[in-house]
């Protein structure tokens, strides 16, 4: 048999050029995939962790040492707890120092300016444990506050190292700060905080009163906004069944007064010293204003209202066999101060008549020589027991010493400044230390000498 001859076999042109686009495609796709992954990569969302790490690259930490040491050199540090309110009722509160606020990290481009900081106010924001608030205290750089800090500790290290805190609600359940407490056989007050208005308090920081009686309750103060007098409202529906008559405004103050609209609606009849109806009259909105602005969500049906009725030297209620004073003594904190006094008991509810537990503002209209002068007309009472404005049931000696005597004492510090040729700047460093205890103390002290020495210089 012939057998063919066979040679290797030579791929033509056309036949080698497809193992080769075939090659060259799968590169391709190997390539473009693995650039697909890296720009993917590049792409993909970052997470809490890594914005945490970037923030924590570009600002100032503090630890609780370092915290404490700026604090103590400088007093105008503005403390910023950036958490929820719901978590400083129950995780123990916030940092009791400086001049502390709550603004949830949700809404601090919104609120830092209702703080009062300035480009080089000193700010330290915190939370619980460092995770929102390095993020604060880089966006607080990025809108141009030039001195930020971070405590990088969190409030839990500086809770468990049993510095001071504040409780931030005593009553989460509620609108209302803390739940009214009875303080006699007839009355009860919900004691507001002792700091200043604010989202987390609700507005809550006056004391809230009432007097139950066998025909109707009296109560004192309107509140802060409508929400929160219906807060208090619920509290006295568990106390008795008898409706509220009368409520009496202690001055024309926001905390005072903006919850009328709410009482008025109930029926109840709303007295006021003719003083305090002119204020909200005045400025009233104003006041309401910046409560919106302050309490937002929670302003819900707040509308201004002035009082139905109102007096000049004193008003009577006589009602379920007791006998209710409301007595202008004279000038005092402002337009319109009141006292609510009840003979029998010999208990006074004196509004901001007297202070004990957070020192006393001065305003601009706020005569301290005539405040000074009054207070002989309040001790007369004859008062066992004294319900103040702010801060919890106390007697007559502790809001004299807090009160009277604050008020002689910085006017005595003043007039000696004065007679040493002294300025208004020196002013601010006027010695207040036996009174540094007190809650906002950092925030009134140097603006309560100011005041002083701009009205004694004319005096």
């Amino acid at each position: 048999m012939r057998r063919l001859a066979t040679r290797p076999h030579k791929p033509t042109a056309r036949q080698g050029e497809a193992p080769r686009r075939a090659l060259r495609t799968i590169l391709a796709a190997t390539l473009l995939g693995l650039g697909a992954g890296a720009a993917q990569a590049a792409d993909a969302p970052r997470g809490g962790a890594d914005l945490r790490r970037a923030a924590n690259a570009e600002i100032v930490n503090l630890d609780t040492a370092a915290l404490q040491a700026q604090l103590a050199e400088h007093p105008d540090t503005l403390l910023i707890d950036v958490r929820m309110p719901g978590e400083l009722a129950t995780l123990g509160g916030t940092i009791k120092a400086g001049i502390s606020v709550n603004i949830p990290r949700g809404w601090l481009e919104f609120d830092i300016a209702d703080t009062g900081a300035d480009a080089d106010t000193p700010i330290v924001v915190f939370c619980n444990v460092s995770q929102r608030s390095p993020l604060a205290a880089q966006r607080l750089t990025e809108l141009g506050y030039r001195k930020v800090m971070n405590y990088a500790d969190g409030f839990s290290a500086w809770r468990d190292a049993g510095l001071p805190v504040r409780q931030a609600d005593k009553a989460p359940q509620s609108m209302l700060y803390s739940l009214p407490q009875q303080v006699s056989d007839t009355v009860w007050s919900a004691i507001g905080a002792t700091q200043p208005p604010s989202y987390e308090n609700s507005g809550h920081n006056n004391n809230l009163s009432f007097i139950v009686t066998d025909e109707g309750v009296v109560v004192v103060n309107a509140g802060d906004n409508a929400l929160l007098a219906q807060a208090l409202h619920e509290q006295i529906r568990q106390v008795t069944e008898q409706p509220v008559k009368y409520v009496v405004l202690e001055n024309g103050q926001g905390h005072a007064m903006l919850g009328t609209g709410y009482w008025q609606a109930q029926g109840a009849k709303v007295i006021a010293h003719v003083d305090a109806a002119h204020e909200i009259e005045e400025y009233g909105g104003e006041i309401i204003q910046r409560m919106r602005d302050g309490r937002r969500d929670k302003a819900l049906g707040t509308e201004l209202s002035t009082p139905d009725e109102t007096f000049e030297d004193e008003y009577i209620i006589e009602l379920g066999g007791q006998r209710i004073e409301l007595r202008m003594l004279g000038p005092a904190h402002s337009p319109g101060d009141i006292v609510v006094w009840l003979p029998a008991q010999k208990l006074v509810i004196s509004g901001d008549m007297a202070f004990h537990e957070r020192m006393l503002p001065i305003f601009e209209h706020t005569d301290t020589a005539a405040w000074i002068e009054t207070w002989p007309e309040f001790e007369a009472l004859g008062a066992e027991l004294v319900i103040p404005g702010h801060g919890g049931p106390t007697d007559m000696a502790t809001v004299t010493e807090y009160t009277r005597d604050y008020l002689a004492y910085l006017r005595g510090k003043v007039g000696e400044l004065l007679d040493a040729g002294g300025t208004l700047q020196e002013a601010y460093a006027v010695d207040q230390s036996p009174y540094a205890h007190l809650d906002t103390y950092d925030e009134l002290a140097r603006l309560n000498a100011s005041r002083v020495f701009e009205a004694m210089e004319f005096e």
